[in-house]
This record gives structure tokens, C-alpha cells and sequence, in this order.
């Protein structure tokens, strides 16, 4: 028919649940992966050109696995083997990664910019002690620094796994409040299977290690600007950002929260691994050892605790990092005006002509 095909991948699923290849018929009924790996497979290798968001989605790191690479070869055992799936060197790759918008996402320190009026209530989300289906538990220490998340309530977004790791360390919990804004509080409000079940395992983590008074829970918030002061509310504590994900394929949050100038924690399975550099402009954080990662921002923390020029130099360089980055992307966008784009695009369709 002549249409040109823009594959977009963004939820490969074979790299956010580890060996679900091998182990896809006890998860098909729930998953069906041995239907979504099938048509990932074709659609990859019939588009003309493949967006993604970073360089990790594509080939990974020398320490994991990319979304794109996980299907060069892999096995579902009784159904077929894949031995070429994918050539993640292919031209038609394209990295175009999302960005926040800066009229909305800016740094705390920016004080004529920032949404004041908005202050009340956000004050009462984090901190008014009324339970209801907006926001449940309540903070007992104000001064205490705010540890903060937010992202979808599912699996492999870890927000459960996230408030287990910071139940454990009593260090943690002594130094910081830990605010999530994450999905629904009430099992009732939602039809998903994985977020009622994340819903329910929320509420057990609570009581199983007597939160009260030390975690907030807030549903999920579709205010952008809002939100954009929350983050800057957030730092004016000088608390920190977490995103900890199984796997992330970009990490927008974790973006929005560094421009805003939140020291960040992030999964370094995914984007956000080319986004901070570890110890520099952030802290790389491993969601399959929370232990670790728990330990990790507690240090931080007692370190910001006898030395707040610490946590500022954090803030800093992540302002910077993100502005690097944006200046690199901006300075590319300006060479592809120049025709390489077109010359590229051009090459591409000759090598699909040449292989019909």
C-alpha cells in the first residue's frame, strides 16, 4: 500500500518482567506475552523507522539488557526460538527523547516564577490529617525533609516496593517522610487487576509497619502545573526525588524532578541510567536490591544533615546535567535541519526498495 510504518515501542515488556520469556505460560492467561512478543517481533522488523526516547532503550549498558536487544534472541519454550529478532545497530533507530516543559517545570530557586498561590493547598495534600480517598496517613514531623514519588501504582513501577525498602531502615525513616503520590487508595475506584493488587499490598505495608505518622499517600494528580509546584514545594524541604522502577524506559519524572531542582534517585535499569550520573548529578539505585538502595539514601541524607551545602551540590548538578542535555539535543536538532536527516531517511527507503 506504500504507507510508511513508525514503530514506537514503548512497552516492550520482555525486560520489565526478568524471564518472562522462558516462564510465559505461567503468565499467558494473565500477560498473553506469547502473543505481544510475536507482534512486537513483526512490528519492529516491518517499520520503516523506530522512535525511542533513549540509547538504553535500544542496546542497554554493559551491565543490562536494552528493551530492543532483549529480542535479538530468546526462547518460549514448546512454541518457537527466535535466533535474529532484532538488529539494534539497524539506521532506522531514531532517538528522540521527551522533555519537560520548562514554563511549567523550573527551579525552586526561581522564586518570581514560582505558583505561590498554590501553596495552600498543597500544604493541606501533604500534610492535612483528614483520611480520605484524596489522601490517606499523615506526617507527624513537618521538619523532617520529604521523600518523594510519583508515578502509576503498578508492578513495575515498584511505588510498593519503593515504601517496603523505606519501612525496613529504621535510619531512613528517622531522617525523612515519605510521600507517594501513586493511583487509587481505594480498591473500588479501579478496574486494573495489578493496581488493585498493588492497591491491597499498600494498604498491608502500612499496617505492617505502623506508618502512621511517617507516610503520605496521595492519589494520583492530573494538575501539570500543580504538580510542577509540588516538586519545587518538595525541594524547599530539601528532600529528594525517587523513581524506582523495575525498568524505565525514560524516565519523565525522574527529568521533571531534576529541572525542578530535587536531588534524584532513580532505577538504573532504563533511561534514567543515561540520565544522572551516578554520585554526580544524582544516584543510580537497583529496585532488585532495595536494602541497598535504602542504605544508600539514608547516607545521603545524614550526610545533607551535617552538611547542607551537600544536598544543594546535588541539586546543582542535576540543573546542570539537565541542561546539558537539552543544549546536545538542541544542538543535533539543528544539524538534522541541515539534510542529514532527509539524506538518512532517503538511505533507509533505498536498503527496504533493495531487499523487495
Amino acid at each position: 500500500m506504500g504507507i510508511t510504518q513508525c514503530n514506537i515501542a514503548h512497552a516492550l515488556e520482555k525486560t520489565k518482567y526478568p524471564d518472562s520469556d522462558i516462564y510465559w505460560k505461567k503468565f499467558d492467561e494473565k500477560y498473553h506475552f506469547s502473543c505481544q512478543f510475536t507482534a512486537d517481533i513483526i512490528a519492529m522488523n516491518n517499520a520503516d523507522f523506530i522512535i525511542t526516547s533513549t540509547y538504553q532503550e535500544i542496546t542497554g549498558s554493559k551491565n543490562t539488557v536494552g528493551q530492543y536487544e532483549s529480542h535479538t534472541a530468546f526462547t518460549l519454550p514448546g512454541l518457537y526460538r527466535v535466533v535474529h529478532g532484532i538488529d539494534v545497530f539497524d539506521p532506522k533507530f531514531n532517538i528522540v527523547s521527551p522533555g519537560a516543559d520548562m514554563s511549567i517545570y523550573f527551579p525552586f530557586t526561581e522564586k518570581d516564577k514560582r505558583l505561590t498561590a498554590l501553596h495552600g493547598s498543597i500544604k493541606s495534600l501533604i500534610y492535612d490529617p483528614e483520611q480520605n480517598d484524596v489522601h490517606i496517613g499523615h506526617l507527624d514531623d513537618r521538619s523532617k525533609p520529604i521523600l518523594f514519588s510519583m508515578a502509576r501504582l503498578d508492578r513495575v513501577k515498584n511505588m510498593t516496593g519503593l515504601v517496603e525498602a523505606y519501612s525496613k531502615n529504621a535510619m531512613l525513616r528517622s531522617l525523612v517522610n515519605l510521600v507517594v503520590v501513586a493511583g487509587y487508595n481505594d480498591v473500588k475506584k479501579s478496574k486494573d487487576r495489578e493496581e488493585i493488587a498493588e492497591i491491597e499490598k499498600m494498604h498491608e505495608l502500612i499496617k505492617t509497619y505502623n506508618l502512621f505518622g511517617q507516610f503520605r499517600w496521595i492519589s494520583a494528580q492530573t494538575n501539570r502545573a500543580r504538580n510542577g509546584e509540588l516538586y519545587r514545594y518538595i525541594a524547599d524541604t530539601h528532600g529528594a526525588f525517587v523513581q524506582p522502577a523495575l525498568y524505565e524506559a525514560f524516565g519523565l519524572t525522574v527529568v521533571e524532578a531534576m529541572t525542578c531542582g530535587l536531588p534524584t534517585f532513580a532505577t538504573l535499569h532504563g533511561g534514567p541510567a543515561e540520565i544522572i550520573e551516578h554520585g554526580i548529578s544524582g544516584f543510580h539505585i537497583d529496585p532488585y536490591h532495595p536494602d541497598q538502595a535504602a542504605i544508600l539514601m539514608a547516607d545521603f541524607f545524614e550526610k545533607c544533615k551535617q552538611d547542607p551545602n551537600h544536598w544543594v551540590k546535588i541539586s546543582d548538578r542535576g540543573l546542570q546535567r539537565i541542561y546539558e542535555k537539552v543544549y546536545m539535543e538542541d544542538l543535533l536538532r539543528e544539524v538534522d535541519d541541515t539534510g542529514w536527516g532527509l539524506w538518512l531517511l532517503e538511505v533507509r527507503f533505498e536498503a527496504r526498495e533493495a531487499g523487495d
